[in-house]
């Protein structure tokens, strides 16, 4: 099968959104409901079969609170791909997209995005027409996921893959 291509990316939002359980769900098929914030960064890999080939993605869990900027920007080098994630159970955690694309997009100027609405299992106060039509707007695909129940997180990490790959 020959060397298995690494791919970096990157899983950013803000605090509580859901990133790290997104995550552990992905890689260790497992839902926490109790979980430490993140300090700084985390990361994670997993094997994904993508229709043409096989990739093994680096997966950068980014710390969402502001205190972690500074120490942001050098993580985000080498990335092939982001996942701009909120919830869609609080519109605050989405209208901060915009900042976290900006900031990813100073270190990583042709980075892909896919914007991801997560927490579906709770009430939704953010609407996904909005989300759809900002990721439109930004030429990035929608999905929306629950880490709780596993629903649609495959498709997320999937569809990261595939961006990073290029393909």
């Amino acid at each position: 099968m020959g060397d298995i291509p690494v791919l970096k990316v990157v899983v950013g939002g803000e605090g509580t959104v859901g990133k790290t359980s997104l995550i552990r769900r992905y890689c260790q098929g497992k839902f926490e409901s109790s979980r430490v914030a993140t300090i700084g960064v985390d990361f994670q890999t997993q094997i994904v079969k993508l229709p043409d080939r096989t990739v093994k993605l680096s997966i950068w869990d980014m710390a969402g609170q502001d205190r972690f900027q500074v120490i942001r920007g050098g993580f985000y080098r080498g990335s092939r791909a982001s996942a701009l994630v909120y919830d869609v159970a609080h519109a605050e955690t989405f209208e901060q997209l915009g900042k976290w694309r900006k900031e990813i997009l100073e270190v990583v100027p042709e980075e892909p995005f896919v914007v991801v609405g997560n927490k579906i299992d709770l009430q939704r106060v953010q609407s996904a027409e909005a989300a759809r039509a900002f990721a439109s707007s930004i030429g990035a695909e929608y999905l929306e996921t629950s880490a709780l129940s596993g629903e649609g997180v495959p498709a997320l990490f999937e569809t990261l893959a595939r961006l990073a790959a290029g393909s």
